[in-house]
């Protein structure tokens, strides 16, 4: 009989913890703050570039026109200019660019332009050769045009150029 007045009053207690624990809490009041949450956005862009790659041909009796594009991602409302220099090769200038072989024994006349049609060349000087925009918050994808003009054919090899691409806002 002891042993089941044990189970009883242990069962009895086991329930009433089960009965306790479901009853909410009860709070005699309670006390508000408010806060500020910020974010400053400046003014910035980023750039990025693809290459642009002319294939592979024989002599350079006519143009090789080929293009690629480069996105900028500016602040909505941000106004920006993007540069294409001149490239690497010994000689090369925003008027008339080069592609060199590994030597730099033998070169090739190209240039990039802002337009299909390919008669602005594409520079460095804000507001004068460069291609202007204002920033929408996401990525603005550009055109670049290229062309390799007919010429004197040089030695069969690889001729390259890297050309640095700046956005100025």
């Amino acid at each position: 009989m002891k042993k089941q007045i044990v189970k009883a009053v242990a069962m009895g207690v086991a329930v009433a913890g089960l009965v306790g624990a479901s009853i909410p809490t009860v709070y005699a009041g309670s006390k508000s703050a408010t806060f500020q949450v910020t974010l400053t956005v400046q003014a910035d862009c980023s750039i990025n570039t693809n290459p642009l790659n002319f294939g592979s041909t024989g002599v350079l009796s006519s143009n090789i026109d080929q293009q690629t594009n480069l996105n900028v991602t500016c602040s909505t409302g941000t106004p920006y200019a993007v540069a294409l220099d001149a490239g690497t090769p010994t000689g090369s200038t925003v008027a008339s660019r080069l592609l060199a072989n590994a030597g730099a024994t033998g070169t090739v006349k190209y240039n990039l332009y802002q337009d299909a049609a390919r008669t602005q060349v594409w520079g460095q000087t804000a507001g004068t050769d460069t291609v202007a925009g204002t920033g929408t918050g996401t990525a603005q994808s550009i055109m670049v045009y290229g062309r390799v003009p007919a010429q004197n054919t040089p030695a069969p090899d690889t001729y390259q150029s890297t050309v640095t691409a700046t956005v100025t806002f």
